[in-house]
């Protein structure tokens, strides 16, 4: 028997909903969604991975918050939008490759990178956002790269199906043609066609299958997005159905990314030796231990965590203003502000170790290195005996177990 009867043909497909205006629809749709959430995603890696030309501002303070909700909640509603365009155009698959040209063959090889790269993201960003560590690879760098070259393929894809994805949407709208018989006349007796509304059989059908389809389809990612925002956005924790994380749930009603027994920072932290300094480019080099520190509290300041997973959490922070120690460490211009942690275990150490602070950051009225949170003094885990808090940043730059400010 040939191979070839035992493959699939378009008659296999009996559903009126692996056609063109669906796959188009669904096909924006998604298309929408990727580019959202490759956009906030570029920028939550610029802000980590800081660059001359991209300054991030202090304010407004809730920014990044949004930023990150917005990459992880258009990340979870790709998965059904996905789902449902590859049933949609399943049986594409199963026709002949057929390279009529140049512009055909990459369009057509593009699929691979385009499909193989979507799914790769979202169950990436699933297992990050789930805490399912499983993967050999670091997640951040591995799903930076795999989104460039996902976003290359859609780019190629959308110039290719350009054409078709407008034909097949206007299709739907556009007149139909079809002769009707005119009256005589003495000079015609030839039949004039002119404009009718009419319909094809079948066509009313499909539409409010389609319809149908794509309501549900509209529905789960509305469902799975509100899901996830839910679950980490607190005045909206009851609308949560399957929470992978509960922002307010936590030690001091925060969660902890990071532990110190894990961080190995038990016994520097806690000890008699412990020493904040404050060097660089400064006058008057700083030493202080945590008297010292105590004594100069004198700011409190309400601001949110906002881990690169999706989830936020605010929280009242009282501390030292960071702008106050660099005036008082005779700090008169500077570029930047490395803050650097006891943590050494955990890696990568340039990703939670320390965080950079550019001028915008470094003398808000709210950056502070604080030593209390939710009117406790810092627990061990939140970065005891003091740590960085500071508006419009990444959790993962909130550095906790400060040593050292270096003033550059």
């Amino acid at each position: 028997m040939h191979i070839r009867y035992l493959l699939p043909t378009s008659a296999s497909f009996r559903s009126k909903l692996h056609d063109d205006r669906t796959a188009a629809l669904l096909g924006i749709a998604l298309g929408v969604a990727f580019i959202i959430c490759f956009v906030t995603g570029l920028v939550s890696h610029l802000i980590q991975h800081p660059k001359p030309w991209f300054p991030w501002p202090a304010a407004p303070r809730d920014l990044y918050r949004v930023v990150t909700a917005t990459h992880a909640v258009t990340g979870f509603a790709c998965i059904p939008l996905l789902a449902a365009k590859l049933w949609t155009v399943y049986p594409k698959l199963w026709q002949p490759l057929k390279f009529a040209n140049a512009a055909r063959a990459v369009e057509r090889l593009s699929l691979i990178p385009l499909v193989g790269g979507s799914l790769f993201l979202i169950v990436g960003g699933i297992d990050d956002a789930m805490y399912i560590y499983v993967n050999p690879f670091t997640f951040t760098p591995t799903h930076y790269l795999a989104a460039w070259i996902t976003m290359g393929a859609l780019i190629i894809h959308i110039a290719a199906k350009r054409v078709t994805t407008l034909q097949a949407i206007r299709r739907h709208a556009a007149p139909v043609h079809a002769p009707q018989p005119a009256e005589k006349t003495p000079t015609s007796t030839a039949p004039v066609a002119v404009l009718v509304s009419a319909s094809v059989p079948g066509e009313e059908d499909s539409d409010a299958q389609r319809r149908r389809f794509l309501i549900t389809v509209g529905v789960a990612a509305g469902i799975i997005g509100v899901n996830f925002l839910a679950a980490n956005v607190s005045p909206l924790h009851r609308l949560a159905l399957l929470p992978s994380r509960r922002s307010d749930v936590g030690t001091q009603g925060l969660p902890v990314q990071t532990q110190a027994t894990a961080a190995g920072v038990v016994e520097r932290s806690t000890g008699p030796g412990y020493r904040l300094r404050v060097v660089g480019l400064v006058s008057n080099p700083m030493e202080l231990d945590i008297d010292d520190l105590l004594a100069r509290v004198s700011h409190t300041a309400v601001l949110p965590i906002s881990c690169v997973q999706g989830w936020s959490v605010g929280a009242t922070w009282r501390g030292i203003r960071v702008r106050d120690l660099l005036r008082e460490a005779g700090v008169t211009d500077f570029t930047e502000v490395i803050v650097r942690s006891i943590q050494t275990t955990t890696k990568p150490e340039r990703m939670f170790g320390r965080a950079r602070l550019n001028p915008s950051h470094a003398l808000h009225p709210d950056t502070l290195l604080a030593t209390e949170v939710n009117g406790e003094r810092l627990h061990l885990d939140h970065g005891y005996p003091v740590r960085l808090i500071a508006p419009n940043n990444p959790g993962i730059m909130q550095t906790k177990w400060v040593e050292e400010l270096r003033v550059r």
